[in-house]
């Protein structure tokens, strides 16, 4: 899971989607294409949001997404179209390439990027938590039938 600080969108994302899948079977990890929050804790709007849907993503660390992480990881779920370009810049090959996914890029979604709620209020993270947790019930459910 990507997103630009790894603060916001991507900690709920990296939650929300090992409360949804097998843990042993999927190593689940975010980062961001920047490094303005690199080794800080998630933003405390991210945890109440997380929280308040039984998720815990207190421990989680910001770190800066890394060309080695196209070895690490099968598919890597991006939040918008910048960020999609700022991950491919690091892909050295059309495989690499083919692991990055906007996250609400499946069928009957309305839109395709999760806006950064960094600058909104709680009901935009209130928003982010649903529109990340839709993608998900549509790729996990792929990836679990993928085992």
């Amino acid at each position: 899971m990507v997103c630009l600080g790894n603060i916001c969108r991507s900690p709920l994302a990296e939650g929300i989607l090992r409360s949804k899948l097998l843990k042993t079977y999927f190593f689940i990890d975010s980062a961001g294409t920047s490094g303005f929050h690199n080794g800080s804790a998630p933003d405390p709007r991210s945890i109440e949001v997380a929280q308040k849907n039984g998720i815990n993503i207190d421990n989680q660390k910001s770190r800066p997404f890394r060309a080695d992480d196209f070895e690490s990881f099968d598919l890597i779920f991006v939040m918008d179209s910048s960020n999609h370009r700022n991950v491919l810049k690091y892909a050295k090959s059309e495989i690499e390439r083919q692991k990055v996914k906007l996250i609400l890029e499946y069928p009957g979604s309305k839109t395709k990027e999760v806006q950064d709620p960094y600058y909104g209020g709680d009901k935009r993270f209130e928003s982010v938590f649903k529109l990340i947790d839709a993608g998900y019930d549509y790729h996990s459910q792929r990836l679990i039938k993928s085992l």
